[in-house]
């Protein structure tokens, strides 16, 4: 298997991966997500292709003015990251980051930033084992608000 930056022909797989990292949202909404992705200057995304015409991972690298524990602006971020159940433990996840990390470093970024879901513990330590550290734990909340027209 071999890293390597995303190519158009790659769409199919990278769908399928993202729906899977990201179940519960929509097609319609992974495939925007998508293609603003592409349409960044200040991103990349890295695939493990199996030189079959599958992926087994990818990997979007991206840009953030701010990320939270980091001391510089802007900051190289992991936007997302996946790894097929069956490659997973292998060090192809750890390469991808690698990837992704170079890219940050030819921009001229000092730091990389990441986050995962609260539950995700598997993530968490794939996280720890590449080098990352935790540097703060966040619930977020919302609340529908309702518009009360009897003030007009």
């Amino acid at each position: 298997m071999r890293i390597r930056r995303y190519e158009p022909s790659d769409w199919s797989e990278w769908r399928r991966m993202a729906m899977e990292l990201f179940e519960g949202d929509t097609t319609e909404a992974d495939e925007a997500e998508m293609r603003q992705t592409l349409a960044r200057e200040d991103a990349a995304v890295f695939v493990l292709d199996r030189e079959d015409g599958r992926l087994a991972g990818y990997v979007e690298a991206g840009a953030r003015n701010y990320a939270d524990g980091c001391a510089t602006s802007p900051v190289g971020y992991i936007e997302a990251w996946f790894i097929d159940p069956d490659v997973r433990r292998s060090g192809h996840g750890r390469n991808l980051l690698a990837a992704a990390e170079s890219w940050a470093v030819e921009r001229g970024y000092t730091e990389m930033a990441s986050d995962a879901l609260l539950h995700n513990d598997v993530s968490h330590e794939a996280h720890k084992r590449s080098g990352y550290q935790e540097v703060e734990r966040i619930v977020q909340f919302r609340k529908p608000l309702i518009r009360n027209d009897s003030s007009k």
